[in-house]
């Protein structure tokens, strides 16, 4: 249960604000949101996740253009940028990723990451 009280807030992921589900049962991503328009949000994308197939359909932009800031809990996942560099993030990464790429998870685990930028349109069916 949130509280809020004496200038401290406490919310849990296990239970979120909101769960957006990517397309084809590939993960979701729960958000709390921290007050005002601060979101943090923990991703989990399954194996076999990739962007430009899982959510660029709800996204409806050739590029993920989100900018997002996070901290890799478990997994790997590959981002390449439109401009075509790549990079690879695993368990204990901090990720920063700029607007315009696309993502996959490497691997046959879950990528798991907490986000605390770019969530907060992220995913979200209008």
């Amino acid at each position: 249960m949130p509280t809020n009280t004496g200038g401290l807030l406490r919310k849990s992921l296990d239970t979120p604000d909101e769960v957006r589900p990517f397309e084809n049962d590939s993960g979701e991503l729960q958000i709390v949101n921290v007050g005002g328009e601060s979101i943090v949000g923990r991703a989990i994308f399954k194996p076999g996740w990739r962007w430009s197939k899982d959510v660029k359909p709800i996204a409806k932009t050739e590029s993920c253009q989100g900018a997002h800031a996070g901290y890799v809990i478990s997994g790997r996942m590959r981002v390449r940028m439109d401009d075509g560099t790549e990079d690879e993030f695993g368990p204990g990464d901090v990720m920063i990723a700029a607007p315009g790429h696309d993502a996959w998870v490497v691997g046959d685990e879950a990528m798991v990451v907490i986000d605390w930028q770019g969530f907060a349109d992220y995913a979200k069916r209008t």
